[in-house]
C-alpha cells in the first residue's frame, strides 16, 4: 500500500467491503473482474432497484466500519452495538442469504405508510402486534434441519382428476398467529383486480363472467402453483413492500413450511425437510400471499389480454383468456403467454391447457360459459336423478338428510351460477336458494 493510501485508510474513506474470499456462485452477482478482493457499499439512502420506490435503508451496525485513527492505532477497543441474543439470531442459519446487498435493509416506513401496512420496524413489534413474546415468535421463526414436533400435521386428499393432494395444516397455536398475520398484514397487501380467488367479494361466477359468449376460451394452469411460492419470494415481497430483512424474514418463515419426512437417529425421530420452505396448502395465510405474490404477472397479462381486445381472469392458479380470435392467433397468444409466465417464474401446466371454441364445451373454473354460466346439461340430468331418487327411494333418516344435504348443496352452487337453471330444482326441494 502507498503512502497516500495508508493516510486515507487512516483517515477514512467510503464504505468498502471484502469480497476476496466469495466466488462468483457465493456472491449471487457477478464481480467487476476475476480479480475483484472488495465492492462499494451503497449508503446513500436511493431506491432500492431502479424505478422501484422503496429505499434502500441500511442498517449502520452491519456496514462494513470506517475505523477511526485512535482505532487503527490500537488506542481504542471495539464497541459493543448489539447484544448476544440478537446477534445469534441475525447470524443464524435462517437470517442466511446469498443476497448481501438485502442483508442490512432498514425498514422504510414511507413505503409500509404508502400501502397502509402495519408499520413493523423490528421483530418485537411483530411479536407485541401478535400478542406474543419475542421468545415464542423466534420459536415458530426458526427453520430448524431437524425438527423433533413439527409444527404442521400433513395429510393426503384424493385430486379430483387423480393422484393425492398434500395438506399441511399448522397446529392450533401456530394457525393463530397466522390467522393473526392475515388479518393484519395479508389481507391489507395490493391485490390485481383480476384476481378472484380466495377475496372478499368475489368468486367463481365473478372470474367467469367475462369469458360468456366468446369465439374462443384458452385455460391456462400453473404447475406446482403452491409450492413455487418459496419462502425467498414471500421475504422478498414483504421487502419491497417496506419491511427490513429480519422483519420479512421472520414473517416469511412462520407463513412457510417445507415439506419432511421422519427420520430415525438412534432411537430419535427427527423430521427433516425434503424441499424449500414454500407456501403449503392448509395455511390461512398462504392464498392470500399466492395472490399478491402474483399481482405483477396478473398486469403483464392483462395488459397483453387487452392489446389484442381480449379478457383476464385468475382463479388461483387457473388463468383464463377469451375473445374473438381465431385459432391461429389464439395458438400464437398462448405461445407468448406462456413465455410472461415463464418470465415471472411459474411455469405452465401443458397438460392441463385448453384452447375451447364456441363448437365445444367452454368451461372456466369449471362453470360452463357457452352461452350463459351454469353447469352442463350432463350435470344438470344428474342433478334432476339424484333429486328423483330422494323423493322415491325409502331410506333411512340419517341418510336421507345426508342425501338431501349433498343435493341441496349442488343446488345452491347452481342458484348462485345461474337462478334460473336451479329453479325448477328449488321448486322440486321446496327451498329458495336465491343469493
Amino acid at each position: 500500500m502507498s503512502l497516500g493510501g495508508w493516510i486515507k485508510s487512516i483517515f477514512g474513506g467510503s464504505r468498502k467491503r471484502d469480497i476476496s474470499r466469495l466466488s462468483t456462485s457465493a456472491t449471487g452477482q457477478e464481480l467487476e473482474g476475476s480479480d475483484a478482493v472488495e465492492e462499494r457499499v451503497n449508503v446513500s439512502g436511493g431506491p432500492l432497484k431502479e424505478h422501484h420506490r422503496r429505499l434502500a435503508l441500511r442498517d449502520k451496525r452491519l456496514l462494513p466500519k470506517i475505523k477511526s485513527p485512535a482505532r487503527q492505532l490500537g488506542f481504542t477497543k471495539k464497541k459493543t452495538v448489539m447484544s448476544v441474543p440478537e446477534a445469534e439470531r441475525l447470524f443464524g442459519g435462517t437470517m442466511r442469504t446469498r443476497n448481501r446487498h438485502l442483508r442490512d435493509l432498514l425498514a422504510d416506513e414511507a413505503q409500509l405508510k404508502r400501502y397502509d401496512l402495519p408499520v413493523w420496524k423490528t421483530e418485537e413489534d411483530v411479536a407485541k402486534a401478535l400478542g406474543i413474546s419475542l421468545k415464542e415468535l423466534w420459536y415458530f421463526a426458526i427453520h430448524r434441519e431437524k425438527e423433533r414436533q413439527p409444527h404442521y400435521v400433513t395429510f393426503a386428499i384424493p385430486k379430483r382428476s387423480g393422484g393425492k393432494r398434500l395438506i399441511m395444516a399448522p397446529k392450533r397455536r401456530l394457525k393463530m398467529i397466522q390467522r393473526k398475520l392475515l388479518e393484519l398484514l395479508v389481507e391489507k397487501l395490493p391485490l390485481s383486480e383480476h384476481a378472484h380467488a380466495f377475496r372478499r367479494g368475489r368468486s367463481i361466477r365473478t372470474g367467469a363472467e367475462p369469458h360468456v359468449g366468446k369465439r374462443f376460451v384458452l385455460k391456462l394452469d400453473l404447475k406446482d402453483f403452491f409450492p413455487s411460492v418459496t419462502v425467498a419470494r414471500v421475504r422478498g415481497l414483504l421487502i419491497a413492500y417496506g419491511y427490513s430483512f429480519p422483519v420479512a424474514t421472520t414473517l416469511a418463515v412462520v407463513m412457510t413450511e417445507a415439506e419432511r419426512q421422519p427420520v430415525e437417529v438412534e432411537g430419535t425421530v427427527f423430521h427433516v425437510p425434503v424441499g424449500q420452505r414454500h407456501c403449503v396448502q392448509g395455511a390461512p395465510t398462504s392464498p392470500g400471499i399466492c395472490n399478491a405474490l402474483l399481482l405483477q404477472l396478473d398486469r403483464r397479462l392483462s395488459g397483453f389480454a387487452r392489446k389484442h381486445g381480449l379478457n383476464y381472469t385468475r382463479y388461483a392458479d387457473d388463468l383464463s383468456f377469451s375473445g374473438e380470435m381465431d385459432r391461429k392467433a389464439a395458438g400464437r397468444f398462448r405461445s407468448i403467454a406462456s413465455r410472461i409466465v415463464s418470465e415471472e417464474g411459474f411455469v405452465v401446466n401443458a397438460d392441463k391447457t385448453k384452447l375451447m371454441g364456441q363448437g365445444n364445451r367452454q368451461t372456466v373454473t369449471g362453470v360452463v360459459v357457452n352461452q350463459a354460466l351454469g353447469l352442463s346439461r350432463q350435470e344438470r340430468r344428474r342433478l334432476r336423478a339424484m333429486a328423483h331418487q330422494l323423493s322415491h327411494q325409502r331410506i333411512g333418516v340419517e341418510e336421507d338428510g345426508k342425501r338431501r344435504a349433498k343435493i341441496e348443496g349442488k343446488v345452491a352452487y347452481l342458484s348462485m351460477l345461474n337462478p334460473q337453471q336451479a329453479a325448477p330444482f328449488s321448486e322440486a326441494l321446496g327451498k329458495n336458494f336465491d343469493v
